[in-house]
């Protein structure tokens, strides 16, 4: 390579670096400053950013209320970590990494916090017994499926998604680093989807709605817009099964709470009830502002 970089015997915090994330990005922990959360009057309080992380949990609420769990209904509050919401006392509370999304319970006793994306989608999977194997022997194919995109999607987001988009410079050996694991991780998935309609066989469970906001939309090639360059429509079988799940009602409603970019028709920035997909998009009540 051209520009070689050697390593400092002891690191230190350059607050420039990190390309567009630098203003958000730090080497500790806690809140940065006090700000109570707001709260709404239903079951569960989801604190989020339409991010496919975000994108994971609102799904999996719009399908539980498809399926009919009226006990599912929640309110989506906007966390816009662009600002640093995340780093308010009131977040950092119900989630120490100061990551979205996080989640309160009031349905006991007392209120519980969940955060990870994958936590919370098996505390509601288990709490309505709903979207698991309906063979309980499937349940470890399930949760492998799960634990494999909570740990492939950091590649994906964080390495490829970095270098590729967000870096404020280009660099050769980044982008090829991770472009190669990213292809890796769509052959692994289009493998899978070969002789299966979803990622455990017959049953749709929250391993497909983990998985299909990170690499769905990647198989549609609208994440970091590197379909091209990834060449997303040589895995045919990915890509039937992103295109199966993208005409789902609760995936499309999914994809659109907490969304603050693109189509304003398609962002409803919180969510409180069901009608507002039909009467607070932003089309309806004003012009979208930029993430």
């Amino acid at each position: 390579m051209s520009n070689s970089y050697t390593p400092p015997k002891v690191w230190t915090w350059d607050s420039e670096s990190g390309g567009q994330f630098a203003n958000i990005n730090r080497p500790i922990s806690g809140a940065t400053h006090e700000k109570k959360l707001p709260e709404g009057r239903h079951p569960f309080q989801l604190y989020s950013l339409g991010t496919p992380n975000g994108v994971k949990v609102t799904t999996m609420f719009e399908e539980l209320l498809e399926k009919g769990e009226a006990g599912a209904e929640y309110d989506a509050h906007l966390i816009r970590i662009g600002d640093g919401d995340q780093f308010g006392s009131g977040f950092v509370e119900i989630n120490p990494n100061s990551k979205i999304p996080a989640l309160i319970d009031k349905t006991g006793e007392k209120p519980i916090r969940v955060f990870e994306s994958g936590a919370i989608l098996l505390h509601l999977a288990e709490k309505f017994d709903a979207f698991l194997p309906s063979d309980p022997s499937l349940r470890p194919e399930m949760l492998s499926w799960l634990f494999w995109q909570m740990g492939s999607a950091p590649y994906l987001g964080g390495g490829f998604g970095h270098f590729y988009a967000y870096a404020p410079k280009k660099f050769e050996y980044p982008i090829n680093r991770f472009s190669m694991e990213v292809k890796r991780q769509l052959d692994v998935l289009d493998k899978n989807l070969a002789n299966r309609r979803y990622m455990i066989g017959d049953d749709y469970t929250i391993a497909d709605i983990a998985i299909y906001p990170w690499y769905g939309w990647m198989a549609h090639g609208k994440l970091y817009d590197a379909g091209e360059f990834l060449q997303v429509t040589e895995y045919k079988n990915l890509v039937r099964w992103a295109e199966e799940l993208a005409e789902r009602p609760a995936v499309k409603r999914g994809r659109m709470v907490n969304r603050t970019f693109g189509d304003p028709a398609t962002q409803l920035h919180e969510r409180h009830d069901a009608s507002d997909f039909e009467t607070k998009t932003q089309d309806k009540i004003g012009e979208a502002q930029p993430e």
